[in-house]
């Protein structure tokens, strides 16, 4: 009788695993916000930086102008376990051989720039940041919740003697008489504050860590620790 060979480790319709080789992407990458602290540099002076460690980012998927209309790479970052993930997002996920992500995101690439060497199941690679350069670090604000008017858009406030009975944190008049009757659409009042996207323009890149994959920029970077932060070259560059 005929043996049959024994199964290989993957399946017939498996995707291979791909190489974890980098590739320099200058649209940008992805850090997530790490902490606070001071480097010295060279002259002894004392710098205050913020660490973004930047986490593996892969390339999940690659869209062209002939197939979606634009051209744009995909990238996930903070890989997902199986038993996380839904089978929609482990087939989505296979090309790079991971079970899903966390976050996806879209770098937008303009119609005459070449795609070439950005591939599916590769890493984004820091090289195309140096140390001097200056960056636009964008992120979602700390969410601050139901706020007054006082804290929101630095308002005044009422009187706090001569009478003023808990009117202190109040915004005051807010409408007009009869004609129009009503409060103004945009008027500025107390509601939701915070978690909104956020942009820093022209914060100075520090020291690239290539080893620990963590950059140090002066400044800073919106949003909560553990956050994550896109990182473009500045548009407008130094000022």
């Amino acid at each position: 009788m005929e043996q049959k060979p024994e199964a290989q480790a993957g399946t017939s319709n498996s995707v291979p695993a791909p190489s974890s080789e980098k590739v320099a992407f200058k649209g940008g990458i992805l850090g997530i916000k790490a902490g606070m602290t001071q480097v010295f540099t060279d002259e002894g002076d004392s710098v205050a930086v913020t660490v973004i460690d930047l986490r593996p980012t892969w390339i999940t998927q690659v869209k062209t102008q002939a197939k979606n209309g634009y051209q744009a790479i995909q990238v996930g970052m903070l890989e997902k376990k199986a038993k996380a993930a839904t089978k929609a997002e482990q087939g989505h996920a296979k090309a790079v051989s991971k079970s899903g992500f966390y976050h996806y995101q879209e770098f937008r690439l303009a119609d005459e720039e070449k795609l070439d060497g950005l591939t599916v199941g590769k890493i984004l690679s820091p090289e195309f940041l140096k140390p001097g350069d200056f960056v636009d670090l964008t992120a979602m604000s700390k969410g601050k919740g139901f706020q007054g008017g006082m804290k929101r858009y630095h308002m005044s406030g009422g009187h706090k003697t001569h009478g003023a009975s808990v009117s202190h944190r109040q915004l005051g008049s807010i409408g007009n008489r009869a004609d129009p009757g009503r409060c103004f659409k945009n008027k500025k009042m107390g509601g939701h504050m915070g978690h909104e996207q956020v942009t820093i323009q022209n914060l100075r890149v520090v020291r690239v860590d290539a080893e620990n994959q963590l950059l140090l920029v002066h400044g800073s970077v919106p949003g909560p620790k553990n956050g994550i932060v896109t990182i473009r070259h500045a548009v407008k560059g130094a000022e």
